[in-house]
């Protein structure tokens, strides 16, 4: 795969941080591809971003990033949209109708023409397959805006938020309440560059990826997995959760809803995870499912953080591919 330093923007735009000694991947599809230096490079920059926002508004002037799109979006499209705007650059939205990719016309074919009239493509697709086949054959940098396997630029966010209320990362513990879906599977190969103790509980027959656990823990991870929400939660300071029922296994929903019924997160498990801990989720949620109302809205919820993040993390993942 191709390689492409991670660079700030024009030293006149944003303020200088130290370069990275080491090369980022063209292609950001997953933070398996990222070294622990360039993924806290890329949080510094979105601090830096999200503080001098008039610094970085002209750096990708010229620039033009397609959005493909095989799923529904409000953060995802909105964050990339007013990102590369407020950078100076345009984003160009293409939906299911419009590509119908692999249908209408061959994933290679979409991103071979793609890479002629744009500078980035970001793709939020059903199949991980498709995101690295598009990368595969474009000449300019893919993003995996998520696939059924990873949701990158999801995790990026979070670990910024976590970044911002606990003051580091090394060393905090990460509680994974549900699913072992695709945020969880970014969000273990974060947690073992960043030094995040990570807890994982979920049912049965519904643990992370085998591969993604255990790659993770050869690089010296520290991943836990449990069927115990209240084990995992313990002293954690943070829990999070997701939907129990991802966009393209809706006929799992009614198997899904009894399974999960004993991993909601409510306010007795958060209680059980003590006074620091905050509560975390990607959204949308279901209110009443996963979460109940009292947390989601309580002092503890960080969840609308972590949108905003989203924001400044896409605009420091597009400033470090394209400047």
């Amino acid at each position: 795969m191709h390689k492409l330093k991670v660079v700030a923007g024009r030293a006149k735009e944003l303020p200088p941080l130290p370069r990275p000694t080491t090369l980022a991947r063209r292609h950001l599809l997953s933070l398996h591809d990222l070294t622990p230096h360039e993924i806290d490079y890329l949080l510094r920059l979105a601090q830096r971003v999200k503080a001098h926002p008039a610094r970085s508004k002209h750096v990708l002037e010229g620039k033009a990033l397609a959005l493909l799109f095989e799923k529904p979006s409000l953060r995802t499209r909105v964050t990339f949209e007013v990102g590369m705007s407020q950078l100076g650059g345009v984003a160009i939205y293409l939906g299911p109708q419009e590509v119908g990719l692999g249908k209408r016309e061959a994933v290679k074919d979409v991103a071979r023409n793609l890479s002629r009239w744009v500078d980035a493509v970001m793709a939020r697709v059903f199949s991980h397959q498709t995101v690295t086949e598009l990368a595969e054959h474009a000449s300019v940098p893919v993003i995996n805006g998520l696939s059924d396997f990873e949701h990158p630029c999801q995790a990026l966010g979070d670990y910024l938020t976590l970044l911002e209320h606990k003051g580091k990362l090394a060393g905090i513990t990460l509680a994974w309440v549900g699913d072992g879906n695709n945020v969880a599977h970014s969000l273990i190969y974060g947690a073992a560059r960043l030094g995040v103790r990570l807890r994982v509980a979920t049912p049965p027959g519904y643990e992370p990826d085998r591969s993604v656990v255990a790659e993770s823990r050869r690089e010296g991870g520290d991943i836990r997995l449990s069927n115990d929400p209240a084990e995992a939660v313990a002293g954690a300071d943070a829990v999070y959760t997701d939907v129990w029922t991802s966009m393209g296994r809706e006929p799992e929903a009614d198997t899904r809803q009894r399974i999960f019924r004993p991993y909601q997160v409510n306010s007795q498990l958060l209680r059980a995870a003590g006074p620091q801990a905050l509560f975390m989720h990607c959204l949308p949620a279901h209110r009443g499912e996963e979460v109940t109302n009292e947390v989601l809205d309580s002092p503890q919820s960080i969840v609308y953080d972590q949108a905003e993040n989203r924001l400044h993390i896409q605009k420091a993942i597009l400033l470090a591919l394209l400047s």
